[in-house]
């Protein structure tokens, strides 16, 4: 619906709704899926069935770059013509496409059977169960999911606070701390500058449109490939050597961008201009930059949401930490353009300065889950 009225609205209030709408459904499903394969897979491969949910959000992203790139090619550039409609129209269209496929397949897939134990409907958890795991594991699987829950306490938002008598700092709980972490500085370190505005980054560095959207593409790709990696490792090496991996390799390669942005030039158009080897070097460093992001915080990140939490409080801990992590995500957004015009320099040290700081942060706050099943975590 957001992406049909995005599309053909004529009326920039109603455009904004849309947005509004598509943005609020994202974001539902951003922090529904991996806690709904946490609550679905075994413990031994949790880890890699979570992170094919980035490699689909990046294939999203990918094939969006796709799209827009041989629509931009078709009418000439993204303000001209198709069929009577400018291309960025159909840009917002055609995302009605994998919507629309989503919505279907969520009619063929069973409830989380930890939810139903959450809602007391033990009976029909047992089935789910029975049809994930088989009969011979599922009653043994429903005990302990069952004992995960006070009999006589239902989950809710507010069991994110400390419970009485304990402490936490502004009355949360640690864990809650520990996955606020996680998602803020997912988005502080920069990556949806290089989705966002990636077509713009690079004519800032004096790249044609043509060339920009097709790096892009570039980026994309090199995505994909890297969550694969991820997808080899998280269930061998756990999650917070991928993380400290990542956070080392982002801070190394955002300070080479700096350096690269900071021996630019202005030209007559007030664009910054790059040499050559600069040019070589930001093309090299944001892709690397890219490796790094997708091999760890791309979708660890939501690994560890989708599973750090016990769970008598995964739902509302979720809910939060996502609200947290596209609030970030919101900021940085409309911060870069801003930013930029001061100094793509400067505003790429900012995301540096982020990545090393999250090094230390997963190193002092973030307790290694691999190979846990979900009615062992501590919260």
């Amino acid at each position: 619906m957001g992406a049909l009225v995005q599309g053909l609205s004529k009326d920039w209030n109603i455009f904004i709704m849309a947005r509004l709408l598509g943005g609020m459904a994202v974001g539902a499903a951003s922090v529904l899926s991996p806690a709904y394969i946490s609550e679905v897979a075994p413990a031994s491969i949790r880890g890699r069935l979570t992170t094919v949910q980035q490699v689909m959000i990046i294939t999203g992203l990918t094939a969006a770059f796709v799209v827009n790139y041989f629509l931009a090619q078709a009418a000439g550039n993204s303000l001209s013509q198709i069929g009577g409609y400018d291309a960025w129209r159909w840009m917002y269209l055609a995302q009605a496409v994998p919507a629309a496929v989503f919505l279907i397949a969520l009619f063929f897939i069973p409830e989380s059977p930890r939810y139903l134990v959450g809602k007391g409907r033990d009976q029909k958890a047992e089935r789910v169960l029975t049809r994930l795991y088989g009969s011979e594991v599922a009653g043994a699987k429903l005990r302990e999911i069952r004992a995960s829950f006070s009999s006589d306490h239902r989950p809710r938002l507010r069991d994110v606070l400390s419970p009485a008598g304990t402490r936490g700092f502004l009355g949360i709980r640690p864990i809650v701390w520990a996955g606020l972490l996680l998602a803020v500085f997912q988005q502080l370190v920069g990556i949806n500058v290089i989705f966002y505005y990636g077509e713009t980054l690079w004519k800032l560095a004096g790249v044609s449109e043509e060339l920009a959207l097709q790096r892009n593409i570039i980026s994309g790709v090199v995505s994909i490939v890297a969550c694969f990696v991820t997808i080899a490792l998280i269930d061998k090496i756990g999650r917070k050597p991928l993380l400290l991996i990542g956070s080392a390799g982002m801070a190394a390669t955002l300070f080479a961008l700096v350096y690269a942005f900071s021996q630019g030039t202005l030209g007559a158009d007030n664009q910054l201009q790059l040499s050559e080897n600069m040019g070589f070097l930001a093309v090299v460093a944001a892709n690397l930059y890219v490796i790094f992001f997708n091999v760890s915080w791309g979708p660890v990140m939501w690994v560890m949401l989708g599973e750090m939490f016990p769970n008598q409080l995964r739902g509302s801990a979720l809910a939060v930490c996502g609200f947290a992590q596209w609030f970030a995500n919101y900021l940085i957004a409309q911060t870069f353009p801003r930013m930029a015009e001061w100094s793509l320099a400067g505003s790429y040290t900012f995301y540096a300065v982020s990545a090393v700081i999250s090094f230390f942060l997963v190193q002092r706050f973030i307790v290694e889950t691999k190979g846990k099943e979900l009615e062992e975590m501590q919260g």
